[in-house]
């Protein structure tokens, strides 16, 4: 059996992994950091939750031992997507660097640019950020990236989906041609195997499971539900409960909007519970993660802002509330359980609007996923609330109302006069003059009620209607109409 000693880690990092309590590689550990020591450029893919970050941070803190960083010159860096991310490959660093003496400088936002100056100035060997703070420092002129030697690129997917791919292009502008890269990802699309292509250098790859797979320790179930937010609520709530040995789980929305509404839900019913989101600052992000992993809050609602790396070590169940519309991202979500070996649990409710995107998932990690009491076809016929019967009562009113303007019998006192009912008889007036006589009578009624009584003259109407219809020639210039100050004569003087 492989162990790390057998990898070629320096002994300072041996012991700190030996503190740490690991002995044995996993697969991906076991397969990029030889190559990554050779300094030879690796294309890792791997299932979430396999050690991907070890993978590079062992290999990383071995080279730097020797020499020192310059001040505003880091000599490696880490690109993730995410604050969160960021965050934990610095911790990483921490407790795996202890014997040694590196400056890590963490770029992220949310954090004042005085305090990263501090730090950037005592000179980082290691530079971990994310692509939108590291050039907006660059920008400012408080950066060299001529310095460095190593690139790693970690969650390429996400990357991909959250935009960042021409930030990454401009970057990498920036740093040496010959320096080594390393790229990571769960999940390798054409997308991101062609952006592989252009920043790798004859690469190794190491793939220790099928792209997009998922881990085997995890259970995975479907739950049927009806369309409405508040009875998938309830369904949430009532899986909740079912779990009888739910330590702590992450329950995953695709709208930030959606985590606040779940989490004041969740709140008023009673549970332990958090909420993480994009638009929260970074002091309360981080208080937030804290807690959740200190085990003070038992229930975390979350965009997928957590669904990528965060090495939460026990996570006993993942809930998604809504079905992810990439499916990459369900690959990502579940695997914040089962991690390490452990046994977890991931239940996503399903309506039958999201049956396309559940067909995809299974389509993508190429196996059936079991439905928990019953598929959508066994749902009970839903109760129509009191919403809907309005709508629908509304619905049957407008009907009506369209039928009442169809022409219908009417009752006519022996003043009213109907075009329907007039018949020209010998002798009698035709239906025009009948019409007339009653457009007479009209007028008369609107003057004495004080209304604005029609024109006298039919013609003056019918010319008005008309107006905006021209069938006579064009005319030139003015036509019959010239202006009489243009009839003047001018004296011109010679």
């Amino acid at each position: 059996m492989t162990t790390f000693a057998d990898l070629g880690l320096s002994q300072k990092v041996l012991s700190a992994v030996t503190d740490a309590g690991y002995t044995t590689p996993t697969p991906i550990q076991a397969g990029a950091i030889p190559f990554a020591l050779q300094r030879r450029d690796i294309c890792g893919i791997a299932q979430t939750g396999t050690g991907k970050t070890a993978s590079f941070v062992l290999p990383m803190l071995s080279l730097l031992e020797q020499g020192r960083a310059r001040a505003r010159m880091p000599r490696t860096l880490i690109l993730e997507p995410t604050r969160e991310l960021a965050a934990q490959v610095a911790e990483n660093f921490e407790k795996y660097g202890k014997n040694h003496r590196l400056n890590v400088a963490l770029l992220i936002g949310g954090v004042s640019f005085e305090d990263q100056d501090r730090k950037l100035e005592r000179g980082a060997d290691v530079l971990i950020c994310t692509p939108g703070r590291l050039l907006d420092h660059c920008e400012r002129g408080k950066l060299l990236m001529s310095g460095v030697e190593i690139l790693v690129i970690d969650e390429a997917d996400r990357m991909l989906d959250m935009g960042f791919i021409p930030d990454i292009e401009r970057i990498a502008k920036l740093i040496p041609f010959t320096r080594q890269t390393l790229f990571f990802s769960a999940t390798m699309p054409p997308e991101i195997q062609k952006l592989a292509d252009r920043f790798l250098q004859n690469p190794e790859r190491i793939e220790v499971a099928k792209p997009s797979s998922t881990a085997k320790t995890v259970t995975q179930r479907f739950v049927a539900s009806h369309g409405k937010d508040y009875e998938k609520r309830a369904v949430l709530r009532d899986l909740i409960r079912a779990q009888t040995e739910l330590k702590n789980a992450i329950i995953f929305c695709n709208r930030k909007k959606d985590v606040s509404d779940l989490f004041r839900s969740l709140q008023r019913h009673g549970f332990s519970v958090g909420a993480l989101h994009g638009d929260m600052d970074q002091r309360s992000r981080t208080a937030m993660l804290h807690n959740f992993k200190e085990g003070n809050l038992q229930l975390l609602v979350a965009s997928d802002v957590a669904a990528r790396g965060l090495d939460i070590p026990d996570v006993s169940h993942v809930f998604n509330f809504d079905v992810p519309i990439h499916a990459e991202d369900y690959v990502h979500r579940i695997g914040r359980t089962g991690r390490a070996g452990r046994s977890g649990a991931a239940f996503t409710i399903v309506t039958r609007h999201d049956q396309k995107y559940a067909d995809v998932i299974e389509k993508l990690i190429g196996e059936k996923i079991e439905w928990s009491a019953g598929d959508l076809s066994s749902l009970p016929a839903p109760e129509q609330s009191h919403d809907e019967e309005r709508s629908r009562r509304k619905g049957r009113d407008r009907g009506k109302d369209r039928e009442r303007g169809k022409p219908r019998a009417v009752h006519k006192s022996d003043n009213d006069v109907e075009d329907n009912d007039v018949q020209p008889k010998q002798g009698s007036k035709g239906i025009e003059s009948v019409k007339h006589e009653r457009k007479q009578d009209n007028r008369q009624q609107n003057g004495a009620r004080g209304a604005r009584p029609y024109p006298a003259n039919d013609d003056n109407r019918e010319r008005r209607r008309h107006r905006d219809h021209d069938d006579g020639p064009t005319p030139v210039g003015f036509g019959d109409d010239i202006p009489a100050f243009m009839l003047i004569v001018a004296n011109a003087k010679v």
